[in-house]
């Protein structure tokens, strides 16, 4: 498939500038959520194949890629309220209608804060490889002993900013970026150097460090199991069988809730199917998004008596 330039705009939130990309002039709105560390860019494998018969809208949460860094708290926390507003806006002013959320990794638990905070907007979530949020206090009886033990330590360690800076600075360097990331995929040819310096630009900007500091000091806010079932739409869910991050034993226990229409494995991928395997993961999208559309316009039958 050949590479199409789609421009990036711009989109005022809060007084902050906030970073997307639109493709697509027909069918279903898909909105694309990225992780944590990540960027609207992490789809670019996935947005022109998928705006070949929908329309496709990817942002940059606020902290992040080419949005705004505001210092926390100024105005806005860097948590899932913040950033669930952020999108439940994003879909009323910029989308113009009810979109399907799509959300990777921490995106994936934006997707159902968004959704659960604005029901009519949302036709559907799908979550890929969704952060289950194990640093989260309320889950730490499900972690083992000396990690319990070394929870009050470990959080006065991560309230020290200059240390967590120093720390931030360590990581954003390209070797380590490259080690980490052959950790998390599957794919490791996947990692490439222009994959690199997308995670590596926005880094690299004023703000970064302090986005960072913030976001890993959040040991409360919504698990996955929280906010599905408030969920009045349906959801699919899309899971790496080598993702190290969230491994899929546990992602499995997420597909009990009602919403849940599907579980599906993604063979061999780690925590960035899109990313690794887009082809797979464009068509399970297409399929599914595409079954809701038949599903809507079914007619009603009334139950037996």
């Amino acid at each position: 498939m050949s590479e199409i330039s789609i421009a990036n705009q711009t989109w005022q939130w809060h007084g902050q500038s906030i970073n997307y990309q639109r493709a697509g002039t027909t069918g279903p709105a898909l909105v694309l959520i990225h992780g944590f560390g990540a960027s609207l860019g992490h789809w670019r494998k996935n947005i022109p194949a998928l705006a070949e018969h929908h329309r496709v809208f990817a942002l940059d949460l606020l902290g992040f890629g080419q949005s705004a860094k505001p210092a926390p708290g100024e105005p806005l926390p860097y948590d899932f309220d913040t950033w669930g507003a952020q999108v439940v806006d994003f879909v009323r002013e910029i989308v113009g209608e009810p979109a399907f959320l799509v959300g990777n990794s921490i995106g994936g638990v934006v997707a159902l804060q968004a959704a659960v905070l604005a029901p009519e907007q949302s036709r559907g979530v799908v979550l890929v490889d969704c952060a289950l949020r194990q640093i989260c206090d309320r889950k730490l009886h499900t972690q083992p002993p000396m990690r319990r033990l070394g929870r009050p330590a470990l959080k006065k360690l991560l309230q020290n900013r200059a240390l967590v800076h120093w720390l931030f600075h360590q990581i954003a360097r390209p070797g380590r970026i490259r080690a980490v990331l052959r950790t998390a995929y599957g794919n490791p040819g996947a990692v490439t150097d222009e994959l690199i310096e997308l995670l590596l630009e926005p880094a690299r900007e004023p703000g970064a460090a302090d986005v960072f500091w913030a976001f890993i000091n959040n040991f409360d806010g919504p698990l996955p199991e929280d906010l599905l079932p408030q969920l009045t739409c349906p959801a699919l869910i899309l899971w790496g069988t080598a993702d190290p991050w969230e491994p899929i034993a546990l992602g499995r226990d997420l597909a009990s809730f009602p919403a849940v229409e599907a579980f599906i494995p993604l063979e061999g991928a780690g925590h960035c199917p899109q990313d690794e395997i887009p082809e797979v993961v464009n068509g399970h999208l297409e399929d599914w998004v595409a079954r809701q559309g038949v599903a809507a316009i079914a007619p009603c039958h009334s139950p037996a008596a």
